[in-house]
């Protein structure tokens, strides 16, 4: 090759390299790059797009939750203009302090990002500034979702939205001051399924903020992606029909499905009308009802500690049959209740010597203290600190002393004190004497209205139960949690069961102890409990499934200050399972006498105002 034709080709290549450069230099610094000078010429805005929130429903799918929308007046503090004050605080009836105070919150988050100026705008204020808000050209109307609820009670359950704190801020990018998030109930266990993920939209504005079409022809918005639907498993009618028999009163009521662990209701009274802790008056609505002295905040299905009284029979029978320290056959004697030198616990008049499934339907405290100290003095252990350790691991298999893990927050684990308690109080070597009281469900243990109900599936079901969940089915492709879909075992052999549920069939029948609050064609298996209360009169206590075959519903009944297991709680649960199961749909019950009763009565003492002063 000759050497023209050689410098030739390297200078052909030389112009093609350099064509290459000129054109991508062109392309980097011209075109890529236009966006950004016209962003840095005009300026951008960042809209953020809320996501409409996922509905909660029933099981049988009546709509319980639905979207409402809010609007907030969002500002850019470093885009505000002094004659913007004079606009806005008219325009909000705001004064010039609190307005600066306002522009001053917004500064510290960020003064040149759009945070909340005024949040949850009255619609008629809203209707009003939608009109001029291009007037002011720092300031924006942004759409938000809250709450609005089908019903006027279920609050513990469904839960409750609110402001996102400073911390939920700094520790989760995803929310920005005045967010709403999921405060309380099913609201804030499925909040990231419920919440959905937010859309933006990315804006050009002039030096006077106006907005000038989407910055890069939308390359940078995206759309909200709606949340999830929930399916729960409430039956909204049943819960309904809870919260009217428990009017005037004080308690709880617990159903569960035990073949699936699924709450079916979740009662507590005094109760609250959800609706209260919506839109702009959600704060004012809070205190008063933080103030209420009938505590209708507090969830007492999940976090009050009861003494469970005779209901707790039903688990210490079972672990005297596992252990071996009785058999269905074992009697003991009650002469009026238990003695031991000055040691005394009393009963009610009953047969005597009775056996084990006579002793569920008579309810024998006597029976039971034998019992319970023939557990911790067995000879097998090597003391009664040994034996009360696995008494207490029992328990544990049993959901008690321990949180079950029930898709809700704030569930309390219940009652049950460590040996070293003991040690403290009765000395290292305690005996089982000292204790006794804890074998009728009294003493040194609190159970939860949602372990006993617990108690009454895992006899329903012969030693397992499922987590109760309040969740049936999340989004549409019917999804479950892994951990609601699981079996928990006891440490109960399955044939001790059959004695126990024996027993309990007979509770309500005549000359059972709740033999007056039968549901005629319904087997009901229960057990009453009358738990001592040093406040004044003793707590009336139900445990129950129904029915007897294949149980479709176990339930507790707790009513403070009610009395007797018999009074209140027994015929409330079983008017409970005969509206569930739905025996006779044109009648509303098959006791009407029970049912009016129970409607009728009221258990709460009047409210005395206090006496106002001049």
């Amino acid at each position: 090759m000759d050497k023209s034709r050689k410098f030739f080709i390297i200078l052909l290549c030389l112009i093609l390299l350099g064509i290459i450069f000129i054109t991508r230099l062109y392309f980097l610094q011209i075109v890529d790059t236009s966006n950004y000078y016209k962003a840095q010429a005009y300026g951008s805005n960042e809209i953020i797009i809320h996501p409409p929130r996922g509905t909660i429903l029933d099981r049988k799918g009546q709509l319980l939750v639905f979207n409402d929308a809010l609007y907030d007046l969002m500002v850019v503090p470093d885009k505000t203009i002094d004659s913007d004050k004079d606009a806005i605080c008219k325009e909000l009836n705001i004064d010039t302090l609190d307005y600066f105070k306002r522009i001053k919150k917004a500064s510290r988050y960020n003064s040149r990002q759009a945070s909340v100026f005024y949040k949850n705008l009255p619609y008629k204020v809203f209707t009003r500034l939608q009109e001029v808000i291009h007037l002011y050209p720092a300031f924006y109307i942004e759409e938000k979702i809250d709450r609005r609820y089908n019903i006027n009670g279920a609050a513990h359950l469904l839960g409750y939205l609110g402001e996102v704190s400073e911390k939920v801020v700094k520790d989760q990018p995803y929310y920005k001051p005045g967010d709403i998030i999921g405060i309380a109930g099913m609201e804030k266990s499925y909040e990231v399924y419920l919440r959905g993920i937010k859309g933006r939209r990315v804006v050009l504005v002039d030096k006077f903020s106006r907005q000038q079409g989407s910055f890069a022809k939308g390359k940078f918005d995206s759309l909200p992606i709606s949340g999830q639907n929930i399916i729960s498993s409430i039956d909204i009618d049943l819960q309904k029909f809870g919260e009217q028999l428990l009017t005037n009163k004080i308690g709880s009521i617990v159903a569960i499905e035990p073949q699936t662990g699924e709450i079916l209701s979740i009662v507590n009274s005094p109760n609250y009308d959800p609706n209260l802790l919506v839109g702009q008056e959600r704060n004012k609505n809070f205190s008063r009802l933080l103030l209420d002295p009938r505590k209708p905040l507090f969830n007492r299905a999940l976090k009050a500690p009861y003494p469970p009284g005779s209901t707790f029979k039903l688990v210490q029978a079972l672990i005297g049959l596992q252990e071996g320290v009785i058999e269905p056959s074992t009697t003991f004697p009650c002469f009026g209740g238990y003695r031991m030198g000055s040691l005394k616990v009393g009963c009610h008049a009953h047969p005597s010597p009775l056996d084990l499934e006579n002793s569920i339907k008579n309810s024998c405290n006597a029976y039971y203290c034998h019992l319970y100290r023939g557990i911790l003095d067995n000879p097998k252990y090597n003391s009664v600190q040994d034996a009360y350790d696995k008494w207490t691991e029992y328990l544990r298999s049993f959901g008690i002393g321990i949180k079950i893990g029930i898709d809700l927050p704030e569930e309390s684990s219940g009652i049950i004190k460590k040996k070293e308690y003991f040690a403290k109080v009765f000395g290292k070597n305690w005996r089982s004497a000292n204790v006794v009281s804890m074998s009728i469900g009294q003493g040194e243990v609190g159970l939860t209205p949602l372990q006993m109900a617990n108690v009454a599936a895992i006899v329903a079901n012969k030693g397992w139960f499922i987590t109760p969940h309040v969740v049936k089915n999340i989004g549409d492709y019917q999804t479950k949690l892994d951990e609601f879909l699981k079996k928990r075992q006891t440490m109960i052999d399955k044939h001790h069961f059959d004695t126990i549920i024996s027993g309990m069939s007979k509770v309500c029948l005549p000359g059972g102890t709740a033999g007056r609050t039968a549901i005629p064609g319904i087997s009901i298996c229960g057990k009453t409990g009358t738990a001592q209360n040093p406040h004044g009169k003793d707590h009336s206590i139900f445990i129950a499934f129904a029915p007897r075959e294949n149980p479709k519903i176990a339930i507790c009944v707790i009513i403070e200050n009610g009395g007797f297991g018999a009074a209140f709680a027994a015929p409330i649960a079983n008017l409970m399972i005969e509206r569930y199961l739905k025996l006779d749909k044109d009648s509303p019950s098959l006791r009407l006498d029970l049912l009016e009763r129970m409607m009728k009565s009221s258990l709460l003492e009047p409210t005395i105002p206090k006496p106002t002063t001049n």
